[in-house]
């Protein structure tokens, strides 16, 4: 909250300042805050970062109708607009993008601006990281979109491909670790860090971290550059994000965390029925942890000892009352004050695909799958791990929707690898169970697992019940997924031109059911 009221106070006083240029005894105000004050505080380059790194993230429209859903983490009780929706593949939402562009490349531009004119490098790295890490994600959402021409005055602003775009980011994570490794003692972010209280060393952590999270995207379709990148991040000086110590959590700056609202405010989201199936079949304890319990005993009388339950994604909903019973998402979530953005268990599952992959600077897949899950299993308190990694038979149960006839929104489990690592496996079965437990592990940070889930097909996850898809956005075959959100209509009607070159760059039609680029549908190995 400290930031925001900063903020404010600093508004008002360039506005209070602006509206006395003519006065000279309101200019020498001895209580106002003059230009070299906020020079020295680094105010008029930190006051941007609270709302940038915040907005890393969106709300109902950008997530939890989006990839929460399409991941199978949460989905709705609602149907929406008749329930034909996104998350039965027809698209009515779509705001990730303006997020990013209002909130995030705007501010950074101006900050990137005032900092070379003044000389202040380490607010420029930290102000390109910010961009690296919101339109790296963004990319996943979309395909090509504007980076290199971002702020051009042009009428039609072409977009990046994403070859280009993850050569850029390499480049740019190049110069930001060339900065903030020669500055590793500096101090001028404190002020406005809550992340990591201006230590820069943590944030060469997150910048290693996210090339080797970029690399490992690449790995099936560009298998060289991939492994380049992920080496030069494995063998980085200022390591990788390896400890829950290390995570990068993003403060919610005094506000609410947008799921807890959704989901007790406004009864929009449950747990999904894949969560149900996966956590319960494998009897994982973290399930405690990221939901609470239905509130009707009826509701789950094929596992009582086990007292949740879960929505199917597309399902197909009369009322939104029908499913309100369902487990919500934990009543903890109601008070925590950050969110998580790259975290240990994310690193080590990488880690633990780079070995697979045979790339240099990792132990064993095993190792890290291993520690992967003990890391997450740490960091949301839950216990039993050491027994967990020793089960080699429970397995993701079936699900079967109580409140549906028959056997509409019922769903037979996909997935049949089980927990313990079978170092006789196949590259294949053992990539299915990193993936998995990654995707368990993902928990409140969804957009990864979209990305894997698209670029590797795992975990097997339940098609949607109902699909609506048509050509409209485009058709998803029953046994597919939805592959990524079209171009937004504002950017159709006013750079239509930028969106034409932009669909040639995205090599196939402007459709959910395009692959991205590195989402190459062929072998993982």
């Amino acid at each position: 909250m400290k930031y925001i009221v900063y903020i404010t106070t600093v508004i008002f006083a360039l506005i209070f300042s602006a509206c006395t240029d003519n006065f000279e005894e309101a200019n020498n105000n001895p209580i106002q805050i003059s230009d070299e004050s906020l020079k020295q505080d680094f105010n008029h380059l930190g006051a941007f970062f609270p709302t940038m790194l915040q907005n890393l993230f969106g709300g109902q429209v950008e997530h939890n109708l989006v990839n929460e859903s399409f991941v199978r983490h949460l989905a709705t009780p609602t149907p929406f607009v008749g329930g034909v929706n996104n998350t039965t593949y027809y698209i009515r939402w779509n705001g990730f993008w303006n997020r990013n562009y209002n909130s995030i490349m705007a501010p950074s531009k101006q900050v990137i601006e005032i900092a070379e004119d003044g000389g202040f490098d380490v607010f420029v790295e930290w102000a390109r990281l910010v961009r690296v890490l919101a339109i790296s994600r963004l990319t996943a959402y979309h395909g090509p979109v504007i980076y290199s021409n971002y702020g051009s005055s042009e009428q039609t602003i072409l977009y990046d491909s994403e070859k280009d775009l993850y050569n850029t980011f390499f480049t740019q994570l190049d110069g930001i670790l060339t900065v903030l490794n020669a500055n590793k003692d500096y101090v001028g972010l404190k002020k406005f860090d809550a992340s990591y209280n201006g230590d820069v060393n943590s944030w060469i952590k997150l910048a290693n971290s996210i090339r080797l999270r970029l690399a490992i995207r690449l790995s099936n379709v560009a298998p060289e550059l991939a492994k380049t990148q992920g080496e030069k991040a494995l063998s980085a000086p200022g390591g990788l994000i390896e400890t829950n110590t290390d995570n990068f959590n993003i403060s919610l700056y005094g506000g609410r965390f947008t799921p807890a609202i959704i989901c007790f405010d406004w009864g929009d989201t449950r747990m999904s029925a894949t969560m149900e199936s996966v956590l319960i079949g494998y009897k994982d304890n973290r399930i405690e942890k990221y939901f609470n319990p239905a509130t009707d005993a009826s509701l789950y009388p094929d596992h009582s000892e086990w007292p949740y339950k879960g929505i199917r994604n597309g399902a197909e909903m009369v009322a939104k009352d029908d499913r309100l019973a369902f487990s919500t998402i934990n009543e903890n979530f109601k008070s925590v004050t950050e969110r998580r953005f790259m975290t240990a268990c994310e690193v080590q599952f990488l880690m633990a695909e780079a070995a697979l992959r045979g790339w240099t600077g990792t132990g064993t897949a095993q190792f890290h799958y291993e520690k992967g899950v003990k890391e997450s299993f740490a960091e949301w308190g839950a216990g039993g791990a050491d027994a967990y990694l020793l089960d080699e038979t429970s397995l993701p149960l079936d699900y079967n929707d109580p409140i549906a006839t028959g056997d509409v929104n019922d769903f037979t489990s996909r997935i049949k690898v089980t927990v313990k690592w079978d170092e006789a496996a196949s590259n294949e079965l053992k990539l299915e169970k990193i993936i998995t437990q990654k995707w368990i592990s993902g928990f409140t940070n969804t957009i990864e697992a979209w990305v894997d889930h698209r670029r590797t097909g795992y975990p097997k996850l339940p098609y949607n019940y109902k699909n609506d898809s048509s050509a409209d956005w485009g058709i998803i075959a029953d046994d597919d997924f939805l592959r990524r959100m079209p171009f937004l209509k504002n950017e159709r009607d006013y750079n239509p031109e930028g969106v034409a070159d932009a669909t040639t760059k995205l090599g196939g039609s402007d459709e959910i059911g395009t692959r991205l680029w590195w989402d190459t549908g062929l072998a993982n190995f």
